[in-house]
């Protein structure tokens, strides 16, 4: 995976509510780089900048010209959002070694046209993302899941897949990744016509008529 860059700024360590909020009002977003390199590093990230890396590779290694020390390959490791409009608070960047094994997820492409769905099947995903152990430069942008020969009621389990040499799955082998459903059958219920017999005159013509001539 090549590295992707990202333009930061140094800030204050301690922002008051409406510093951060200013901050944020410039299109930029509060940071923080943990490292052994760097100890810990607090900065201004260009918000379009960063959505635009989140859009289109989250796990891809950042090299970040840190402030006082220079270029250093950082990988995102937490992002606060708004709970109400999902905007950017604040993002956590992890200073990576490129000669040390990193443990990071990697997304998932289904490729194929699934034996099952062309008979009606659905073909329905468990897992998006897998997790994976190895050197910063063999993360793969994603890893491919062949579902060509599934048929109905067919499975691929995490144990299926294949990586590239020098990549280590660290999920469990028996997790389901994907499977096809059969298609339910459509049930009707037969409503059964109820008869609903009509209740009887109180008193019948014959009835009444009889009672007119006692009386």
């Amino acid at each position: 995976m090549a590295a992707t860059s990202l333009k930061v700024e140094a800030r204050d360590e301690k922002l008051t509510k409406s510093e951060v909020k200013k901050l944020r009002s410039e299109g930029k977003v509060p940071g923080v780089v943990y490292g052994k390199k760097v100890g810990a590093l607090t900065i201004a990230v260009d918000t379009k900048e960063l959505l635009s890396l989140l859009r289109s590779n989250p796990k891809a290694i950042v090299e970040m010209d840190l402030p006082q020390n220079g270029k250093q390959p950082v990988m995102i490791h937490e992002i606060q959002r708004d709970k109400v409009n999902r905007s950017l608070l604040h993002i956590d960047f992890h200073q990576i070694n490129m000669d040390e094994p990193v443990r990071t997820s990697v997304p998932l492409d289904f490729v194929g046209d699934s034996t099952g769905v062309r008979e009606g099947g659905m073909l329905q995903i468990q897992m998006h993302e897998l997790e994976i152990r190895c050197l910063p430069h063999l993360i793969p942008s994603s890893i491919a899941v062949d579902v060509t020969a599934l048929d109905l009621g067919g499975t691929v389990l995490v144990g299926d897949i294949t990586v590239p040499a020098g990549i280590e799955i660290k999920a469990d082998p028996g997790d389901v990744v994907v499977t096809v459903l059969a298609p339910q059958k459509e049930v009707v219920e037969e409503v059964e016509a109820v008869e609903v017999e009509e209740p009887k005159a109180e008193k019948t013509a014959e009835a009444a008529a009889e009672a007119e001539t006692v009386s």
